[in-house]
């Protein structure tokens, strides 16, 4: 009797497994037949069970594509997503030349994993305080430009960078991140559309925050926070984030891996178009 009641409860434990297999469409529903049939029928799908249950390279899945909120990349690698906000001074001929002097970097959650004041290779002719909200003092605790670059490259290897126009951030740090891990708040139409902005504008974060979040940024006369504005970036960014991966994950061709993992082959100036070093950006 024991051993029909152990033979029972592993009997059970395989059809729960099966029932399983089957919800996940790793195995194809039994076909449900007659009592006759009912003993040969168990006697097969058992036999057909232990085949398919026999260990083996389990089915590539599409997680990105799906639109549960649970299943998004960044809730699986939070780890994987930072957003960067920097802000710059006028150097060179009547200050025109933009340089790195702050620089903040926020984690998924929106913690602060790095925020420093930068000094620039040139001397500042315009410290822009109304925008950047640098002043004389500040400059006093700055580190060299090569040693927060240094150290900024470090946190952005490997990692998804969320910005708003990004592009300015990583011209500042005279650096190209790769595309596919690259997220452009000021290119999403998903976000313009949720905030009722026509989809081929140039939204501001400060406008995308106003409509999209409740919030003010950028405010006063003290300039802007670049803590504050990686942080709002962050929120936006989560804000559309399932669809904007789907969407991506369509349009983005795979990522070979590079044998080369050093950050130091993104830092050349040959891979800036001519335009993005214009003033005005």
């Amino acid at each position: 009797q024991g051993r029909s009641k152990k033979r029972s409860r592993r009997h059970e434990r395989f059809l729960q497994r099966r029932a399983l297999l089957e919800r996940r469409g790793l195995l194809r529903p039994r076909r449900r037949q007659g009592p006759a049939g009912s003993r040969s029928s168990d006697t097969q799908a058992r036999r057909v069970g232990k085949a398919r249950l026999l260990p083996g390279p389990a089915p590539r899945t599409s997680p990105e594509r799906s639109s549960d909120p649970a299943t998004a990349p960044s809730l699986r690698r939070p780890a994987k997503y930072v957003a960067i906000d920097c802000e710059m001074v006028g150097t060179g001929p009547r200050g025109r030349h933009s340089e790195l002097a702050r620089c903040s970097v926020v984690n998924y959650e929106g913690d602060v994993v790095y925020d420093k004041y930068v000094r620039p290779e040139l001397p500042i002719v315009d410290y822009r305080t109304r925008w950047s909200g640098i002043t004389r003092r500040h400059m006093r605790s700055a580190i060299p430009f090569r040693t927060a670059q240094a150290e900024i490259l470090k946190i952005l290897k490997d990692k998804i960078v969320v910005g708003h126009a990004i592009h300015n951030d990583f011209q500042a740090l005279k650096y190209f991140h790769p595309k596919d891990r690259t997220r452009d708040t000021s290119r999403i139409p998903l976000l313009n559309q949720k905030a009722g902005i026509p989809v081929k504008a140039s939204a501001s974060l400060k406008s995308l925050a106003k409509h999209l979040l409740h919030k003010k940024i950028q405010v006063g006369c003290k300039g802007h926070s670049s803590v504050e504005d990686a942080q709002t970036t962050m929120e936006l960014y989560r804000l559309v984030e399932v669809e904007w991966e789907a969407e991506l994950a369509t349009s983005l061709p795979p990522r070979s891996p590079s044998p080369v993992a050093d950050s130091a082959q993104y830092m050349d100036d040959r891979y800036w178009p001519a335009d993005l070093n214009a003033d005005g950006l």
